[in-house]
């Protein structure tokens, strides 16, 4: 495999990794919003595998643009940017992604301050776009 050619085996990892928080996240929400929010622990993980599916997603992200379009984001959302930008994402997933991204910020640096409700809402309405990602990464890679 050249320098240039994009490793199969370390998407399937991260696509993995992704899939096996998703299955976490949606056992935690699952549990319904009122255990949620009274649940140290069920909150702590759920912020804890939503940093791992975010990360995977970028490392995907990032694999995919330097080897295939020889090109460097300028940031963690800018990746997902560049992804559209090469038609193996939509737009509204680039744009959904990138603000994941940011969210993913504020969950490493300001973890204790983020609103659990917010976190509840995300388990609860955003993790399709993790599922909708590795769909159209797939679909670009066959």
């Amino acid at each position: 495999m050249g320098s240039d050619a994009i490793n199969p085996n370390l998407v399937a990892t991260k696509i993995s990794e992704i899939q096996q928080s998703l299955e976490r996240l949606n056992g935690i929400s699952s549990k319904g919003r009122d255990v949620f929010l009274t649940d140290p622990d069920l909150i702590d993980s759920a912020k804890y595998r939503l940093i791992t599916a975010i990360e995977a997603s970028i490392s995907i992200c990032n694999h995919i643009i330097v080897r295939k379009f020889k090109r460097v984001p300028e940031s963690y959302s800018d990746c997902f940017t560049i992804l559209h930008e090469c038609d193996v994402i939509t737009a509204e997933l680039a744009e959904r992604l990138g603000n994941m991204t940011r969210f993913h910020n504020m969950l490493v640096h300001i973890y204790r301050e983020i609103d659990d409700e917010k976190i509840f809402e995300i388990l609860t309405s955003d993790l399709v776009d993790f599922e909708n990602y590795i769909k159209e990464i797939v679909r670009f890679l066959e």
